[in-house]
């Protein structure tokens, strides 16, 4: 059976409908349709405190959006951008904080603002393969650390008094340190390995860079074992004087003695 032009446009205009419907059928209704932005508000709020935070971000989202431009669409903003963190969306929530800091240079929420972005980087290094993998922050890439350590930094400078500005400066330490501890991390790799030049610039990065941290001591002795390898006397008895006048009961002075005397009874 052979079906005419005008037919053949018929079965297809009908088929097409069809999907269309069927199409239509499968839309989800919309969870927030009618709600105000305030209602909104209030029951993502609810869905934070028991833990449903992809419906609480749909909701901030919509609360975003229909409260523009006013004190609860700046809320939403902080607050997605604190739960795209709590669900591994780093980049999104760093978008988000960062749109919230160039929008609003005058709110009263910007403390906070700066204490989160450097909370997002901060516990970049902390993550779950870190975690299960049993490595040292120290051991990691610090990119991450040197930028929560910029966001804290701005803000104790810009607002000493907040509330957030004591936490800050605390996790300001643990960097510094955490960044030391990386240099002679990757010093004692290149000493190890006979690499006496990289080890000796990484372990001077520690000790010009992060003078109060404790790898500090460390660095110091790296140095003193590289000049010394390389034939550098007078830059070891430089570090190794450093390392005497500000650790004077260091354990590396002791290992680095008896190191010495092996290599002496070695030479006979």
């Amino acid at each position: 059976m052979t079906l005419s032009l005008s037919w053949r446009t018929a079965l297809v205009a009908l088929l097409f409908g069809t999907l269309q419907l069927a199409g239509c059928g499968t839309t989800p209704p919309d969870e927030f349709a009618g709600q105000s932005a305030e209602k909104l508000y209030a029951e993502a709020k609810d869905d934070m405190e028991a833990g449903g935070y992809e419906r609480a971000i749909r909701a901030l989202q919509r609360v975003e959006g229909r409260a523009a431009g006013g004190l609860l669409a700046q809320q939403a903003q902080l607050d997605l951008a604190y739960l795209y963190w709590k669900t591994g969306e780093k980049a999104q929530a760093l978008s988000t904080i960062e749109r919230f800091i160039k929008l609003n240079p005058s709110s009263a929420a910007l403390d906070y603002a700066f204490y989160l972005r450097g909370v997002i980087h901060f516990n970049d290094d902390l993550g779950l393969l870190g975690n299960f993998a049993g490595q040292d922050i120290s051991e990691r890439d610090q990119r991450a650390s040197r930028d929560a350590w910029q966001a804290f930094k701005q803000l104790v400078d810009l607002y000493p008094t907040s509330k957030y500005a004591d936490d800050a400066r605390k996790r300001m330490d643990y960097i510094v340190n955490s960044l030391a501890a990386y240099e002679v991390h990757v010093a004692r790799y290149y000493l190890r390995r006979g690499a006496y030049v990289a080890a000796a610039n990484r372990a001077q990065v520690a000790v010009t860079e992060f003078q109060t941290a404790p790898a500090v001591e460390e660095a110091l002795y790296i140095l003193t074992q590289c000049y010394d390898r390389l034939e550098l006397a007078a830059l070891r008895d430089d570090a190794d004087r450093v390392l005497r006048k500000n650790f004077p009961n260091s354990r590396f002075l002791t290992e680095g003695l008896a190191a010495r005397e092996r290599a002496w009874w070695q030479l006979w």
